[in-house]
C-alpha cells in the first residue's frame, strides 16, 4: 500500500519523503552537504548495464505500462502458451552425451523416471554413433518428452534414423509429437563449430514441413553469442537477425511464410542476474512476434525457446557456487516463460571426474534445482509470475528495444550474413567482453569464489583442467592466475606468499587486513598474517616469513606516523616489494626508500597487479 502523501501533488505518494531519505543517506556516506547533491539523488544509485540500459533503486506507478496481452496471444511476452499445464510448468530438459548408445539409453530412461520431462541428445562425432541413435531413443514416449538433437554436421544422417523410428512408433496423435533437429548453420559459424551449411538446414526444414509429426528443424542458437561475450541485447538482436537470414533462405526456397516459421526455435543463455534473464525472455518472445507481424503471419510468431544456463558464468574455482548460479538462472529462465530449460551440471567447467565426484551425481543436483523450483516453489502454477512488476515490464521494454537497434545495424550491414563477414558482430560483442572483463579485473563486477571471498585450500586442478576453454568465462582471468599458483605448488611443495604487516590494533586494521588477505588469494597468493605486532618486530617478523613481498595494513593516520619505519624496517629485513593497502595519497610525504613501491586499493586493475605479483614471486 503506498504512503500517504502530506501535500497531495506528489506524482507518487511518499516519493518525496523517501528522496529526501535518499539524499540524507547518500550526503553522510559521501560526507558532504545535503545541498551539494543533485536534485534527483536517486539518479545516483541507478547503474548500467552493459546494452547502456538504466536500472534505477525504485520503480513506482510512474514507471507502470500497460498491461500486455494474455499469455498466448500476440506480442507472446507474456508467455507463448496459454494453455500450460500448470501442474507441470517447463519442460525439465537435460543433456545427454556419451558414446556407448546403450548406456546413454539408460541414463535416458532412468532420467525420465526421476523428473526430466524433455531429452537433448548428442549425436555424431563424440558422442553416439548416428546409426546406434535407435538404440540411444529406445523406450522413449515422444509424444509426452520432447527430443532436441545434437548433431552437428550429421544432422541430416541423425534425421534420417529419427525418422526411421518415428515412422514406426505408435500414436493417437502425432503432432503431440514435439522433435527439434537442432541445425544451427549459422550462429555455428559465429561460434566456428561444425554444422551442415544453410542450403542443407533450408533441405532439412522442407522435410520437416512433410512430417506428420511436430518438428522444427533449426535452432537460433544465441548462446553462440552469449559465450563470446555478448550482453544481452546483443544476443537477442544478433539471434533475431539470425532468425531472419533463415526465414529469407526458407521463402526463396518456396516455403510459405506460416511454414517457415514453424521450423525455428530459440535457445538463449539464463544467468544469476533473475531480473535480466526474466526480462530476456521475455523481450525475446515480443521481437519475433514483431518479426512475424511485419512478416504477415502473426499468430505464428511464437517460437519455442530454450534455456541453458550460462556456461560463461559458470567457475572453475569453487565450483560448488554453480549450484546456486544455476537455480537463479533456472529461476529467472521459468519466471521468464521459457519453454525448456536446461541447467547444466556445477562441475560443467571442468574435466570429467575432476573433483571426485560422479556424473550422476551432478547431473542429478541440477536435475533436481529444476524439481525443488517446480515442485517445491510451484513456480509453474502461475502464467507469467513477474507481470504487473514495474521493474521486469520496464526492464523488458528497454531491453527489447536496444536489442531490436542491434538487428538493425545488422540489417544495414546487409544482413545476418553479411555483418558476420564484415567482422560487425564479433566487433560489437568483442568491445562488451572487454568493458564486462575490466569490470571483473578490478572487481566491481563480483564473481564470487574466484575474484572475492576465494577458496586458496582447494586442491591444484589438474593439467587437462588448465586448458583455455573457448568460452569467455567471467572469471577465466583470475582463474589463470589461480592456475599459475597451482603450477608452482605443485614445483616448489608451497604456495607464492606474502607477509601482512599490521599496524595498530586490530580495530584500525583488520578491514585492510582482510581486504588485502582476499585480494592476494584471488590471484593464488598466500598470506603470512603475523598477528599483532610492534614497530620493532616487523624485521622479525619479515625474517621468520621467507617472504620477499610485504603489504602494510592499518588505518590513514597510523600510515601517517609510523608507514615510512615500518617500510624501513622491511626493507632492512630482505623484502624486495613493499605494498601498502590503501590509497596513495595518505603517504604523499614520503619519499625515496621509506616510500612503499605500489598501492592496494579497492579499484585497482586487480588481475594487472597480481600477474605482476605472481611474476617477481616466480610463478
Amino acid at each position: 500500500m503506498p504512503i500517504a502523501s502530506d501535500s497531495g501533488t506528489e506524482p507518487v505518494p511518499g516519493y518525496a519523503a523517501w528522496r529526501k531519505g535518499v539524499a540524507g543517506v547518500l550526503a553522510k556516506a559521501r560526507k558532504v552537504d545535503v545541498s551539494e547533491l543533485p536534485d534527483e539523488p536517486e539518479k545516483l544509485l541507478a547503474v548500467k548495464t552493459y546494452d547502456g540500459l538504466t536500472v534505477n533503486p525504485l520503480y513506482t506507478r510512474r514507471d507502470e505500462l500497460p498491461e500486455q496481452p494474455l499469455p498466448g496471444q500476440f506480442p507472446f511476452v507474456r508467455g507463448g502458451d496459454a494453455t500450460r499445464d500448470v501442474h507441470r510448468g517447463w519442460y525439465v530438459s537435460q543433456r545427454f552425451g556419451g558414446t556407448d548408445a546403450k548406456s546413454v539409453n539408460e541414463e535416458i530412461l532412468s532420467a525420465l523416471e526421476n523428473g526430466v520431462s524433455a531429452v537433448w541428445l548428442s549425436v555424431g562425432a563424440n558422442a553416439v554413433p548416428v546409426a546406434d541413435l535407435p538404440v540411444a531413443i529406445q523406450g522413449m514416449l515422444f509424444d509426452l518428452a520432447p527430443l532436441t538433437l545434437h548433431a552437428g554436421a550429421e544432422v541430416n544422417e541423425a534425421a534420417a534414423q529419427l525418422f526411421s523410428v518415428l515412422d514406426g512408433y505408435q500414436a493417437e496423435d502425432r503432432k503431440a509429437i514435439r522433435v527439434s533437429l537442432g541445425a544451427t548453420p549459422l550462429t555455428s559459424l559465429f561460434a566456428g563449430s561444425s554444422a551442415i551449411d544453410l542450403d542443407g538446414a533450408v533441405t532439412l526444414a522442407q522435410q520437416a514441413v512433410a512430417r506428420l509429426e511436430t518438428v522444427r528443424a533449426i535452432t537460433v542458437c544465441g548462446i553462440a553469442f552469449h559465450n563470446q561475450g555478448a550482453s544481452d541485447a546483443q544476443e537477442l538482436g544478433a539471434a533475431i537477425a539470425a532468425g531472419l537470414e533463415y526465414l529469407r533462405a526458407l521463402t526463396d526456397a518456396g516455403a510459405d511464410i506460416a511454414d517457415a516459421l514453424g521450423q525455428l526455435e530459440f535457445r538463449f543463455a539464463a544467468t544469476d542476474d533473475q531480473f535480466e534473464t526474466i526480462a530476456k525472455f521475455r523481450a525475446a518472445r515480443r521481437l519475433w512476434a514483431r518479426v512475424a507481424q511485419v512478416c504477415g503471419a502473426p499468430d505464428f510468431g511464437n517460437a519455442p525457446q530454450q534455456a541453458v544456463t550460462s556456461p560463461a558464468m559458470m567457475t572453475q574455482r569453487d565450483p560448488w557456487v554453480n549450484m546456486l548460479r544455476t537455480t537463479l538462472a533456472a529461476f529467472g529462465a521459468g519466471v521468464g516463460g521459457a519453454d525448456y530449460v536446461t541447467v547444466l551440471p556445477f562441475d560443467d567447467a571442468l574435466p570429467a571426474g575432476e573433483l571426485g565426484v560422479s556424473q550422476a551425481f551432478s547431473q542429478r543436483m541440477a536435475r533436481n534445482t529444476q524439481l525443488l523450483l517446480l515442485e517445491e516453489s510451484h513456480l509453474g502454477h502461475v502464467q507469467d509470475p513477474a507481470a504487473g512488476s514495474w521493474y521486469v515490464d520496464s526492464l523488458t521494454d528497454e531491453l527489447a528495444a536496444k536489442a531490436w537497434e542491434f538487428m538493425q545495424e545488422i540489417e544495414q550491414a546487409g544482413g545476418y550474413l553479411a555483418a558476420l563477414q564484415a567482422g560487425l558482430l564479433a566487433e560489437r560483442i568483442a568491445a562488451t567482453k572487454a568493458e564486462r572483463d575490466s569490470d571483473v579485473a578490478h572487481r566491481k563486477t563480483a564473481v564470487t569464489g574466484v575474484n572475492e571471498f576465494p577458496n586458496l585450500a582447494e586442491q591444484p586442478l589438474s593439467e587437462a583442467a588448465r586448458v583455455p576453454a573457448a568460452t569467455a568465462r567471467y572469471g577465466a582471468a583470475f582463474e589463470e592466475l589461480r592456475n599459475r599458483s597451482d603450477a608452482f605448488l605443485i614445483a616448489n611443495g608451497a604456495r607464492p606468499k606474502a607477509l601482512l604487516v599490521p599496524l595498530g590494533p586490530v580495530a584500525e586494521n583488520n578491514v585492510r587486513v582482510t581486504f588485502t588477505a582476499n585480494l592476494l588469494a584471488s590471484g593464488g597468493i598466500e598470506s603470512v598474517h603475523p598477528g599483532a605486532i610492534g614497530l620493532d618486530e616487523i624485521g622479525k617478523a619479515a625474517a621468520e616469513s621467507g617472504a620477499s613481498i610485504a603489504v602494510l595494513c592499518g588505518a590513514d593516520k597510523r600510515y601517517a606516523a609510523e608507514a615510512g619505519t615500518a617500510v624501513d624496517a622491511l626493507r632492512a629485513a630482505g623484502i624486495t616489494t613493499v605494498l601498502l593497502a590503501g590509497p596513495e595519497k595518505v603517504v604523499a610525504d614520503l619519499t625515496g626508500t621509506s616510500r612503499p613501491d605500489g598501492f592496494v586499493a579497492a579499484r585497482i586493475d586487480a588481475v594487472a597487479a597480481l600477474s605482476g605479483l605472481l611474476e617477481k614471486l616466480g610463478a
